[in-house]
Parts: C-alpha cells; structure tokens; sequence
C-alpha cells in the first residue's frame, strides 16, 4: 500500500467532508488494508476524534469505531454481557499483536467474509451509527452493495438479555476461520449466524423460525443444524471445501443452541 497524502482531522465533520468530496480512505486500524497493492490519494487517520469507548448505557452498550480487538476482548462490560460472546469471539482473531491494532470500525466496515466479528454481533441486536447516515441495522448495512461515503461512529448493541455462543474451526490457531458460527437466545427466540463461509456472515432464517417454535432438544438443535446447511451458500478456498464448510455448518450450529440452552 502507497499513500501519497496522510491526514487527520480534529472533528468528524472534516472527516466526512474528505470522504464525501475527496474520496478520502479511511485507514482505520491499517491491519488488513495495509496488505492491499494499492495506491491511495488521501488515506485518513481516526484517531484524533476520540471514537475508542466501550460504554454501559443500560438498555445499550456502545463501541467507538476506533475501538481494538483487544480492548474488546479484555473489557469487563462485554466479558458479561451475552455470554462473554463478543469478547470470546475476538480473543481468537490472529495474534495479539493485531487485536492492538486493528479496530471493530475497520472490522464491521471493511465486510470482510472471514470476519469473526462480524458474525456474533449479527447474531445479537446490533445497529451502527454514521454520521451523516445515523443508525441504521447491522444486517441492512451489510447486505447494501453500494459504497458508502460516510464515517462509522459506533456499534451499538441492544441489551436484551440474550445468551450467546460462538464457535470457529480453523487450521491452525493464529488462521482465519473456515467456518465461524454465533448463537444467541433470548426467551423462545434465537437467531443464527454463519460466517466465513467463506462469504460474509448471514443469518439462516429457516433454522432460526424452526428452533424457535418446537422444544429445544439435542435432536431439534441438529435438525436446525441441517437446515442452516441447506439453505445457506457455502463456497471453496484454499482452506476449505464447500462440501466440508457444510458438514461444519451442521455440527457447529446443534453445538452453539446446545451451549445457550
């Protein structure tokens, strides 16, 4: 990566007019966009708009964009909500070298397929906020094509009382997933995530409305398993088959609704 011009704005507005009318990148924490053999104009540098917070505001736990990986993996708030889900979930990405550097804001907007971030806060009632934009759901974002001219703030999460699980394969332990999965409870309702398919995590319906409705036996959870593999997509990489991201789809899905049950 070749950046001609850096910069770093003292005030969101200045950062989003540069995105807006300059096309100005921002780098967030640089640990993948860094890996990229591409020439930027402007890239834009975050850190001066205090956007790294983790804060209780007791219906709602917020997360500043610039936030790392490892301030979320260590952060006693998100070690007790929901399982320690999320927490757990980014204690497993790469080294800790790279959880100091790389940010949720980075993670969420970057809509990396092999993210392990991305797919347990799919699974809990997750919204992000722009600031031209304002907040919008996480899964809309994430299905919305189009390139978004705007600066990420935050990631809120709604605290409902949820239970959480997440669970990954992958070859060795510093890898990324060949398959991540994220469950969350709450009452009769659970919603399924699947990531690292090796496409971007998505949530399978069908699984998610049949758990919800029958008893929640070992026999109904590998039955949602199955049902997950079926209907979502799965493709092949230099990781994995699809055919072997399937029969992981099956497994890891009856054992994450076994672990919130």
């Amino acid at each position: 990566m070749r950046i001609k011009e850096y910069l770093k704005p003292v005030s969101l507005q200045g950062a989003y007019n540069l995105v807006k009318n300059e096309q100005a990148i921002v780098i967030g924490g640089g640990a993948f966009i860094r890996l990229g053999d591409r020439e930027i104009e402007k890239a834009l540098d975050l850190s001066n708009l205090n956007l790294s917070f983790i804060e209780d505001k007791g219906d709602e736990i917020e997360i500043g964009a610039m936030t790392t990986l490892r301030e979320i993996e260590c952060s006693k708030i998100l070690k007790t909500e929901f399982d320690g889900m999320l927490s757990k979930a980014v204690s497993e990405i790469a080294g800790v070298q790279i959880r100091n550097m790389a940010t949720i804001g980075g993670s969420v907007f970057g809509r990396y397929g092999f993210s392990d971030v991305i797919t347990p806060l799919m699974a809990l009632d997750t919204y992000v906020e722009f600031y031209n934009l304002g907040r919008v759901p996480l899964e809309d974002f994430l299905e919305s094509k189009s390139k978004l001219q705007d600066i990420l703030v935050k990631i809120i999460i709604k605290k409902d009382g949820r239970r959480g699980k997440f669970l990954s394969v992958r070859n060795t332990t510093t890898d990324f997933s060949i398959l991540n999965v994220a469950i969350s409870k709450k009452a009769n309702e659970f919603k399924i995530a699947v990531g690292a398919r090796p496409l971007g995590a998505k949530l399978s319906k069908e699984a998610m409305e049949f758990i919800s409705k029958v008893e929640l036996t070992e026999e109904n959870a590998k039955k949602a398993g199955e049902l997950a593999a079926e209907n979502l997509s799965f493709g092949e990489d230099l990781r994995a088959s699809e055919i072997y991201r399937r029969e992981l789809c099956k497994v890891l899905v009856k054992r994450g609704i076994m672990g919130v049950i």
